[in-house]
């Protein structure tokens, strides 16, 4: 007998235990593969997955299980990897992660790691916020009341961009400007930590190094830990690869040395 998607996903969840069922569970239209799948291909692969990913790297201490799901839905978004999107989304609403903020964090990565992504998201959260009775009214509002602004230290950000590329670029600097640091960044439905995590997240998960110094300078500000950097970029490892953390790695030791103590 078929079981209900919901209920499949969280009786694997609960157990961490590889399903029993040969069929491939759908939501919606996207394929979830189970774990008789997996090892009808590559059975080293899914005991990788049970022993050493849930079994180990989801339970290391300095990480909260909330936040390494939020580490990892920001990966799998800005890599477009949807396949495993159903399972990890109802991870993620099981280790409280709330729908407000999974719906901030699709927004967020749409200027992060591009709208075509963030629509691929929503296209897969739909069918699990339906099959879970998540309605409008658990969502964040369109119009809200923006978070306070540190005027200076964005007054010095903006400053900086405008004299690097203003004269070049100027659409690119008035949009991050007006759209992303005094609209979206200040949206209350997602703490400033998170919406940090998210972005540091995303741009280890494409290799862009290039931006991580500000933001993980900018994460660590807004109250994330060098342990939880750590963690999170740990977790990142096993999601987006060992190249892009290994590249990563010396941007981050960079920042951390640099921090005053």
């Amino acid at each position: 007998m078929k079981l209900h998607i919901a209920a499949i996903a969280l009786l694997s969840l609960a157990s961490m235990a590889p399903a029993t069922t040969t069929e491939t569970v759908m939501t919606g239209s996207k394929p979830m593969l189970t774990s008789d799948d997996v090892r009808k291909v590559a059975p080293a692969l899914d005991a990788y997955t049970h022993n050493r990913v849930l079994g180990d790297v989801w339970k290391r201490p300095g990480l909260a299980p909330r936040d390494r799901s939020i580490v990892t839905l920001a990966a799998l978004i800005a890599r477009n990897q949807t396949i495993e999107l159903p399972y990890h989304l109802n991870l993620a609403l099981d280790n409280g992660v709330k729908p407000r903020e999974i719906s901030e964090i699709i927004t967020h990565l749409a200027f992060y790691a591009g709208w075509a992504n963030a629509m691929s998201a929503v296209a897969v959260a739909k069918d699990v916020f339906a099959a879970r009775n998540i309605g409008a009214e658990e969502l964040p509002a369109v119009a809200v009341t923006l978070l306070p602004i540190n005027e200076a230290a964005e007054a010095q950000r903006a400053t900086f961009v405008e004299e690097q590329f203003g004269a070049t670029f100027p659409g690119v600097v008035q949009y991050t400007t007006d759209v992303l640091f005094r609209d979206l960044w200040l949206r209350p439905d997602l703490a400033p930590r998170d919406r940090s995590m998210v972005t540091v997240s995303a741009l280890i998960a494409n290799g862009q190094t290039a931006q991580l110094t500000p933001h993980l300078n900018r994460a660590l500000d807004n109250g994330l830990t060098q342990t939880e950097a750590s963690e999170a970029i740990t977790q990142l490892a096993f999601y987006v690869g060992w190249p892009n953390v290994f590249s990563a790695m010396p941007v981050a030791k960079d920042v951390f040395a640099k921090r005053p103590r």
